[in-house]
Parts: C-alpha cells; sequence; structure tokens
C-alpha cells in the first residue's frame, strides 16, 4: 500500500509556556494551551455587537492551510466577510452550502476564491481516498477534489459557483492564487 505524506513547515514559533522559567506538564496538549488563551482573550472580551451579516457582503472561500491569514492578507477586521475554508480552497457541495446559506440567510452578494502556491492537494491523487478504503475497510463519500494546475483549479471553483442554481449572487465572482512566498493575490482570468 502507497501512503502519501504531506510534509509542511512554517515559521511559527510553537507556543511558549505560560510563563518565562515555569514548566510545562507533560501532559499539556495543544487544546489545554488553546483552552487557556481562549480565556485570557475572553477576560478582554467585549461584544461588538455585530450580527451575522458580514459588513463588506463578501464570502471568502480559502484553502485551510495555516501560512494563509486570510484577514491580515486581504485588510479585513472582524465581522467583514464570512469566511468558508476547507482543503485547497475547492468548491465542494458544502461550500456551496455555506454559500448560499451566506447568500440566502445573510446578505452577501460577492465571492471571492483563493487557492495558494505550494498546495498540498497537488501532491495527492484520488489514490488517497482508496487507501483509506484498503485502512479502515470503508471508502470517503468526498471526492479528494486533488489537482496539477492551480490556476485551471480556480477556474474550476468559479464556474461551480457562477452555475450553481442556489446562488442568487454570480455576477461578483472573483478567483486568486495567493503567493506563500511573497504574500501577494494574482488573479485569474476565469475564460483562459
Amino acid at each position: 500500500m502507497t501512503t502519501n505524506v504531506l510534509c509542511m513547515t512554517t515559521s511559527a514559533p510553537v507556543p511558549a509556556a505560560s510563563a518565562p522559567g515555569v514548566t510545562e506538564p507533560a501532559d499539556r496538549s495543544v487544546t489545554d494551551r488553546l483552552v487557556e488563551s481562549n480565556r485570557a482573550y475572553a477576560a478582554k472580551f467585549a461584544d461588538p455587537g455585530m450580527d451575522a451579516r458580514p459588513v463588506l457582503h463578501v464570502a471568502v472561500v480559502a484553502c485551510m492551510d495555516a501560512r494563509l491569514d486570510l484577514h491580515a492578507a486581504l485588510g479585513l477586521e472582524l465581522g467583514d466577510c464570512h469566511t468558508i475554508r476547507n482543503a485547497g480552497g475547492v468548491v465542494t457541495d458544502d461550500t456551496i452550502r455555506s454559500l448560499t446559506i451566506s447568500q440566502r440567510a445573510l446578505g452577501t452578494r460577492t465571492v471571492i476564491l483563493i487557492h495558494h502556491t505550494g498546495c498540498g492537494l497537488e501532491s495527492l491523487t484520488e489514490d488517497f481516498r482508496h487507501e483509506l478504503e484498503d485502512e479502515v475497510g470503508q471508502r470517503p463519500a468526498w471526492a479528494v477534489e486533488a489537482f496539477r494546475d492551480v490556476d485551471q483549479d480556480v477556474r474550476q471553483s468559479m464556474q461551480r459557483v457562477r452555475t450553481n442554481p442556489f446562488l442568487p449572487h454570480k455576477d461578483d465572482v472573483r478567483g486568486f492564487v495567493f503567493d506563500v512566498h511573497t504574500g501577494l493575490l494574482r488573479e485569474i482570468d476565469p475564460t483562459s
């Protein structure tokens, strides 16, 4: 059996101990550290008085890759947009579900699709599903949505949005590739 392993690196430091010189217990998990950070956040939290409708009426569909800080990269603030993320940032049935709710129930009108350079889906194939089936005895119902050409996959995602009957707002759908080395977006022409 062939196993696909994705190796990704990051320059982000591992969260430090709670205080200098304090040794963390060996059984302290990442989740424990995140929950502790949330307590500190909540202690300073002030309800911004917003509802679920994005101020900019935009939904951003992007890859879940940890190197993409979408709010910083796009100059967004809390409450500006809906953010829908998945492996590859591809438009799947669940993405359409989220976009449909975003548009029909919460007032978004613009869709921005963001893939990125060096995506892990470029190194996978649908064989990944077969390997999972061999390992666990059941094939996943979902497709891997692997791709070789990131530009073409952005075009495919734009087309899936523009042709979906559940989405009423399809006039302002644009796709981009985020360069993980420069931080720049490159717009993809949907007709190329």
